[in-house]
């Protein structure tokens, strides 16, 4: 009888430190984790990403609790599901965020990095390829679950840019 209960006692220990392995070495890191990873800054999701998944051949998907908005140099719109491919430096085939000028949206169509680093990013937009200050894009932002809603601090950042700045943004 006491071998019986020796034997159950250690197949329960084996089992319960298997079950704690298992849990300990799947525990997902956070995509804020990830990005940094590839040479991308954190912040350029916000901090309402939910869950994500990505394959071995870098096609991820991001999952937000809701669709958001985030003033940056541009107002930027995240749908509820954010596709792409992510490779070191890059995201390519991007889908689920759009970016406001002269009250138009357009599709981010990729996002990368200069490789050495530098400070800045680029987002190409259509034919439209736009560099930006990285340091805005270092911090994880809240989201806005409209337009006109908080943290906007006044209603003139939602106005559209001068005309005059078209021309600048086809040429950065």
């Amino acid at each position: 009888m006491v071998n019986q209960s020796n034997t159950f006692i250690s197949i329960l220990a084996l089992t319960t430190a298997f079950f704690i392995f298992i849990t300990n070495s799947t525990a997902k890191e956070t995509v804020y984790d990830l990005l940094p990873k590839y040479g991308l800054p954190s912040g350029l999701l916000p901090n309402s990403v939910t869950d994500y998944s990505l394959s071995d051949d870098g096609r991820f998907v991001v999952v937000l609790d809701s669709i958001c908005y985030i003033q940056f140099d541009y107002l930027v719109y995240y749908e509820k599901k954010i596709t792409g491919k992510l490779s070191y430096g890059s995201i390519s085939d991007l889908k689920g965020i759009q970016v406001q000028r002269v009250f138009i949206w357009f599709n981010v169509d990729e996002i990368r990095v200069d490789l050495p680093p530098s400070d800045s990013i680029y987002f190409q937009v259509g034919i439209i390829n736009k560099r930006l200050s990285l340091n805005q894009f270092k911090t994880v932002r809240s989201c806005r679950n409209s337009i006109g809603s908080s943290p906007c601090s006044s209603s003139s950042s939602l106005l559209p840019a001068p005309l005059k700045e078209i021309p600048m943004l086809l040429t950065e």
